[in-house]
């Protein structure tokens, strides 16, 4: 549902007594269609079992106007993105330094006697995407943290323009390559919800098991990482192999390791080519061997010390930014779309609820992944069983939208992905997406309070998010 204003401090005045009364502040974009051309400002409200759009339209030629980030601070990474794209001046915002596009240093947050910047990437060792941490300190504790997170922008917004969507699905699948999935389903979502089209309930089936696949390679890599950090080289083995096996699965099952292909507009592209017992048995094996793992890891007292009470995420901020996936969640902040906004066969697999955590560190979130595999090896048992009894059939219903807007969305191992699309004559006119990873990487800034120069690692990894995911 989408609800037009014309007024923006009406607007934002509205959207902030929302978010103050339980909806959740899911998005903000601006669209302008041509240069000269009125700006359209879109904010997304997620509520019980929907996501809403505010519009506010500003008039030609306008250059500027007054910053949401004040009422609602969850906009201020949002209200940046908008002035590099478009120039727009949000007027009162805190601190309007460039976001995806390259610009002058940033200024130092905190001064004194002794404190200095560490420029921390964008080149570090390892397999690592390209930021850069300017992390100000007096030699141990870190009072602040700043990102620069250009390096990974790649116009992705502005590639889908003119697509098909039967074209623009293989763009969201490589927007964020680690959730590759998600981001497909999300876009599809988007389309399907354009033209109300239901894809085939084998379909439904199809998307959960790669979806799944895909979340516990996520969890497992953060845990890879985790290991990593605290010098345990026989864990951080044990669980990249584990990792690896997962994504071999999915390859196995449709030719890629991303599962990339698969997910399509109104269903999917075929079965997996694996006969849904088989695939059950495979789903048996890893369960054993990752439950095993994630038990001894867990029993290690030291890897417990490095991660606890490191990197803490109050409960009040998690709820007023509307933090997402298990960061969120570690928090006890939960808003899963799997369960309060279910899509394809979640309804009818029915996803139990995680169990609540509440103390916001490292050690929390990586209890709350623990818990959403095991969930997600439940999800893969009912779907691959509800799968084999299905009769061979259709995979794909007819799709083709010719003009409109929708929102769709999905719940990716790092939380939610939402895709605010417009096609005109079949054509993608805008598609705005927008990541977990973009939503939640902003409260690193935050959690650094009591913690030194080597819980970094540990507390980047516990988040688990990408920096393709940011700077699209």
């Amino acid at each position: 549902m989408t609800m037009i204003e014309s007024d923006v401090p009406a607007a934002w005045k509205d959207l902030e007594a929302r978010v103050t009364a339980g909806d959740r502040f899911a998005g903000l974009f601006a669209a302008r269609a041509a240069e000269g051309d009125a700006v359209a400002l879109s904010a997304h409200i997620a509520t019980a079992g929907d996501i809403e759009t505010l519009e506010v339209t500003l008039p030609p030629g306008a250059a500027r106007y007054p910053a949401l980030t004040p009422r609602v601070g969850a906009a201020f990474w949002y209200e940046r993105l908008i002035h590099d794209q478009l120039g727009l001046i949000p007027e009162g915002h805190p601190r309007l330094a460039p976001l995806i596009r390259p610009g002058d240093p940033l200024p130092r947050h905190v001064t004194g006697y002794g404190l200095f910047t560490i420029p921390h990437g964008p080149v570090r060792s390892g397999v690592m995407e390209s930021i850069e941490y300017l992390v100000e300190t007096p030699g141990e504790a870190i009072p602040h943290l700043n990102m620069r997170v250009f390096y990974k922008h790649r116009g992705v917004e502005q590639r889908f323009a003119g697509m098909r969507p039967s074209d623009a699905v293989l763009l969201a699948e490589r927007t964020e390559g680690i959730a590759s999935v998600a981001h497909a389903l999300a876009f599809c979502h988007a389309v399907e919800r354009m033209t109300g089209c239901v894809p085939p309930p084998a379909a439904a089936l199809v998307r959960v098991l790669h979806a799944e696949l895909e979340r516990i390679a996520n969890h497992l890599d953060v845990a890879v990482r985790l290991a990593d950090a605290a010098g345990l080289a026989v864990a951080t083995a044990r669980l990249a192999l584990h990792k690896e096996r997962v994504m071999r699965l999915v390859s196995r099952m449709c030719g890629s390791r991303f599962g990339r292909g698969v997910v399509v507009p109104g269903g999917v592209s075929a079965l997996p080519r694996l006969a849904p017992a088989e695939l059950r048995a495979e789903v048996e094996r890893l369960a054993k061997q990752v439950t095993d793992e994630a038990a001894a890891l867990m029993a290690t007292s030291s890897f417990l010390d490095r991660i606890r009470g490191t990197g803490p995420l109050t409960q009040e901020r998690a709820r007023v930014h509307g933090a997402l996936g298990p960061i969120g969640k570690a928090a006890g902040f939960t808003d899963d779309n799997r369960l309060t906004r279910p899509y394809d066969g979640y309804p009818d697999l029915a996803a139990p609820p995680a169990r609540a955590h509440t103390a916001g560190d490292a050690l929390a979130r990586l209890r709350v992944r623990w818990d959403e595999v095991g969930q997600s090896f439940g999800l893969l048992r009912l779907a691959a069983d509800d799968l084999a009894e299905r009769p061979a059939g259709a995979l794909r219903a007819s799709c083709e939208p010719s003009s409109g807007r929708a929102l769709g969305w999905a719940e990716a191992p790092q939380g939610e992905v939402l895709y605010d699309l417009s096609l005109t004559d079949g054509r993608v006119v805008r598609c705005h997406p927008r990541s977990a990873s973009f939503h939640n990487l902003v409260l690193m800034h935050e959690v650094f309070a009591g913690d030194i120069l080597t819980d970094f690692p540990f507390i980047e990894a516990s988040f688990g998010l990408s920096v393709a995911g940011v700077a699209l």
